[in-house]
């Protein structure tokens, strides 16, 4: 539905903006009249001034993660330093650094004072809020700690947030060097090798094994790189594909996790993160069955998802959380525990985010044990391919130096 942003008098004189969704400026002009509100102005937003396909093709999220994490922390402190609701929303619509970003802020807090709950505004933008954030902020109203419950939301934002850079960062430095490498060795086999060949075609003596073999594969490429390229990416796209039917997206992601390194460090991010995701939701007083339905859906690895989701049911039919995360196996033992002694101490949100907090800082410490690794590896693996390249060049070249001499 399209946005429209508005200007208009309300009975005191008073002028007041802000962005309404509506099918036409004259529904929105209705609309404004129903809240006793006078038009001044009504104009479509300028995105929405797009084709659908383009809105479509080139739409991004207003907010980034870190982004959000930043705003829900402000309007958390607005919110504790007195302020209401509305007003927080106000500001920061004023203080919005970009125009998407100030029109979804004023389109909040429109529907906040049309009388909308905080939590039914958010949901009209699935693409910024996700359900867990929806379903805290609906608890936070319901109990009247909105405040409290934006500040934690901020909290595990930023946490969740520290440990994705944290682990990129980690493995950004290998991939770099991987992809390096490649265009290495492709730029020496399709254009150094075969720059050197010609030396060797009016020599009748045989040429070295290595050389024989680089030259083959510089001519292959030469000539059927194209086609290397088309089954690359027809291969990449039937992965992609056969990736979106769940019961081959879960075997593969159950093979995923008996990987000898990379295994432990995705069943680790994957815990990490339910754990989180868990506390926030119980400790905003959302109930346990809900809580591990949404938590469940944060979890990227389908056969940890399906487990979850099999916990739930162990938890309705009465199983204690605790037991019902042990029963496959696939998730850290310290997960459990801590849920178990959190069961027993009546202190469960806490003791998940304990958990929470040693599942990422082990996760952390893998990232970087596998990135110290993997560094003078790919370091070396390079050096050796090039080495070898070298090789075959310079192998029939000190022979013919050898015949001439």
């Amino acid at each position: 539905m399209p946005a429209f942003t508005y200007q208009a008098m309300d009975p005191s004189g008073q002028t007041q903006s802000g962005v309404l969704e509506g099918d036409s400026e004259r529904a929105v002009r209705q609309t404004l009249r129903k809240r006793s509100l006078i038009p001044l102005s009504v104009q479509l937003v300028a995105s929405e001034r797009r084709s659908i396909w383009q809105r479509e093709l080139w739409a991004a999220r207003v907010f980034s993660k870190s982004d959000l994490a930043l705003w829900t922390r402000q309007l958390s402190e607005l919110i504790n330093a007195g302020l209401t609701l509305e007003r927080a929303l106000s500001a920061l619509s004023a203080e919005a650094e970009n125009e998407k970003a100030r029109d979804l802020v004023a389109s909040i807090r429109s529907e906040v004072n049309a009388g909308s709950t905080f939590a039914k505004a958010l949901q009209m933008h699935p693409k910024e809020f996700s359900s867990i954030y929806l379903a805290s902020i609906s608890s936070g109203e319901q109990s009247g700690e909105l405040g409290l419950i934006l500040a934690r939301l901020a909290r595990d934002l930023e946490a969740e947030h520290q440990l994705q850079s944290k682990v990129l960062q980690a493995l950004l430095y290998p991939a770099l060097v991987s992809l390096i490498a490649f265009f290495i060795v492709i730029f020496l086999l399709t254009y150094v090798v075969p720059q050197v060949a010609h030396v060797f075609t009016n020599s009748h003596k045989a040429l070295p094994m290595l050389t024989v073999v680089m030259l083959s594969l510089s001519r292959a490429l030469q000539s059927h790189g194209w086609v290397l390229i088309v089954m690359g990416l027809g291969a990449y796209f039937l992965f992609k594909e056969s990736m979106k039917r769940p019961a081959l997206k879960s075997s593969f992601d159950a093979w995923t996790l008996k990987l000898p390194i990379f295994g432990p460090l995705i069943r680790g991010y994957n815990a990490a993160r339910f754990a989180n995701t868990l506390a926030t939701l119980v400790s905003a007083g959302v109930p346990i069955l809900k809580a591990l339905q949404a938590a469940a859906q944060t979890l990227s690895n389908q056969a940890m998802k399906d487990d979850m989701l099999d916990a739930l049911i162990s938890v309705r039919e009465g199983a204690s959380l605790g037991l019902a995360l042990s029963q496959k196996g696939r998730l850290p033992g310290l997960l459990p525990m801590f849920a178990r002694l959190g069961e027993q101490t009546g202190q469960l949100a806490h003791m998940l985010e304990k958990a929470s907090e040693q599942l990422a800082q082990e996760v952390q410490r893998r990232a970087l044990q596998l990135a110290t690794i993997l560094e003078p590896l790919l370091i070396v693996l390079m050096g050796g391919m090039v080495m070898l390249i070298v090789l075959s060049i310079m192998l029939p070249i000190i022979e013919l130096n050898q015949l001439v001499k």
